[in-house]
């Protein structure tokens, strides 16, 4: 009969091991359970460095705690009898058992496997590439991304490790978002060239360990969904004629004529059939499209509920989401998801037969027309889809504002992202929310593109 060896009782850790206790119990919001630790510890080591340090941490949590105003009292030798009941009881609970017991629970990882992965197939210069990115698990706390060229073989490799992140409490959330931004990393510097050095043959690829985190130039509008219901127009005082011109627009294409130049005084100005900005002629304009608003030397624009919607002309790539609506030509498009294909046989029992699948496409492109009608629908060939004139998977021919090859859309990493393909004319992303507006950035308005010109300082 083999031997039994009696594990020692655990002991109260260090105060740096309690303060990250708290602060693990804080980000779970927990600040109760946090404050009754901390000061139960600081109560039972009065007198010494550590229980000053940990009832100042307590208070940062709960600055009114009584909790700590009864260690305080009991640290001077005040207080009357029966006024410190809570304080017992949270000494007699936080013992050194149950603070062990909370510290094994903080370092139990949030999840032991590898997260699942993502798979891109990316055309760059009519050439297919494919992007895939893994985690490798907590265990071993690192990302690899892999760029694959000729049907399978590794050109590049990223690779950057999260082992300082391994103990956050949020640590699948975490993970997952680096994974998504270091695989558009890769697809970006891809685009930008950045290895057709290492794709001609000229120069190595191989593993680089990048330690800076992902950069992406995707960007993200606004996305504060409209109400359902229209609320009434806001109310914007009408500013005085002293009061001072903050941004001028210029108009760029305008289908009815009217001034070269709108310079509306004020911090807050309506753009609109009827408002500072008055697209009296615009058909496709509502009373009130959008407000303008000049906060801290900065301007906003916010889209308001019930018109056709203002669109931002956009500069670099832009993530989509589902129901979101751009606009390239005349051609109103809108992007939505499709659904996780089902290929489970039906209750019966019955056989299940079928030909190889092709790719899961993941999302749609719709055109809506004139009245709100839908028109052609396109599927994505996988993750991508290509819009233009005379090349691409959906085709307007017609449109002379359209570019031969005008706009891509493209799954990265879970994520759709519109680029540009340096078109003319463009493309437009509908705002949704408020957005930050720039001098040089450019709006639609119906049929109306104005150029911002932002006066802050003059």
């Amino acid at each position: 009969m083999g031997l039994r060896t009696s594990m020692s009782p655990p002991t109260v850790p260090s105060r740096d091991v309690l303060l990250r206790i708290s602060k693990w119990l804080v980000a779970r919001e927990r600040r109760d359970e946090a404050v009754q630790m901390l000061c139960a510890v600081a109560a039972t080591s009065a007198g010494t460095e550590d229980a000053q340090g940990l009832l100042g941490a307590a208070l940062e949590v709960q600055p009114q705690s009584p909790l700590a105003k009864a260690v305080f009292e009991r640290m001077e030798g005040s207080g009357r009898d029966g006024d410190h009941v809570g304080l017992d009881a949270a000494v007699a609970k936080y013992g050194a058992e149950e603070i062990d017991k909370l510290h094994r629970e903080m370092n139990r990882p949030q999840f032991m496997r590898a997260q699942v992965g993502f798979n891109n197939n990316v055309k760059y210069k009519d050439v297919a590439f494919h992007v895939q990115t893994e985690d490798s698990g907590v265990k071993l706390p690192h990302i690899i991304t892999h760029l694959f060229a000729d049907g399978g073989r590794v050109i590049k490799s990223h690779k950057r490790s999260y082992a300082d992140d391994a103990d956050r409490a949020d640590v699948g959330p975490f993970v997952r978002g680096l994974m998504k931004a270091q695989h558009m990393e890769m697809v970006a510097m891809l685009r930008a060239g950045k290895f057709d050095e290492i794709i001609a043959g000229r120069a190595r690829g191989g593993m680089e360990v990048l330690t800076e985190p992902p950069q992406t130039d995707v960007q993200q509008m606004g996305k504060a969904k409209a109400p359902a219901v229209a609320p009434p127009a806001p109310v914007v005082e009408k500013p005085r004629p002293s009061a001072p011109v903050r941004f001028a627009l210029y108009v760029m294409r305008s289908t009815y004529g009217g001034p070269e130049i709108y310079e509306p005084p004020g911090d807050e100005v309506i753009v609109g059939k009827n408002g500072g900005v008055p697209l009296a002629g615009e058909r496709f304009c509502h009373h009130t499209e959008g407000v303008f608003h000049f906060r801290d030397g900065e301007l906003f624009l916010e889209d308001l509920p019930g018109g056709n919607g203002i669109f931002i002309r956009i500069r670099h790539p832009v993530e989509l989401e589902a129901g979101d609506e751009f606009v390239l030509g005349d051609q109103l498009l809108r992007l939505e998801r499709n659904a996780d294909r089902n290929l489970q046989p039906d209750p019966g029992p019955t056989y299940l037969w079928f030909s190889p699948c092709p790719p899961q496409s993941a999302f749609r492109i719709i055109q809506i027309l004139q009245g709100g009608a839908e028109g052609e629908t396109r599927m994505a060939g996988g993750t991508t889809l290509q819009i233009g004139r005379r090349e691409g998977d959906m085709m307007f021919p017609n449109d002379p504002r359209v570019a031969d090859r005008h706009c891509l859309v493209e799954e990265q990493a879970g994520v759709v992202v519109l680029t540009d393909l340096m078109s003319r004319t463009g493309v437009f992303v509908r705002l949704r929310g408020e957005q930050r507006l720039f001098t040089g950035d450019e709006l639609l308005v119906g049929r109306t593109v104005l150029r911002v010109d932002v006066r802050a300082g003059r």
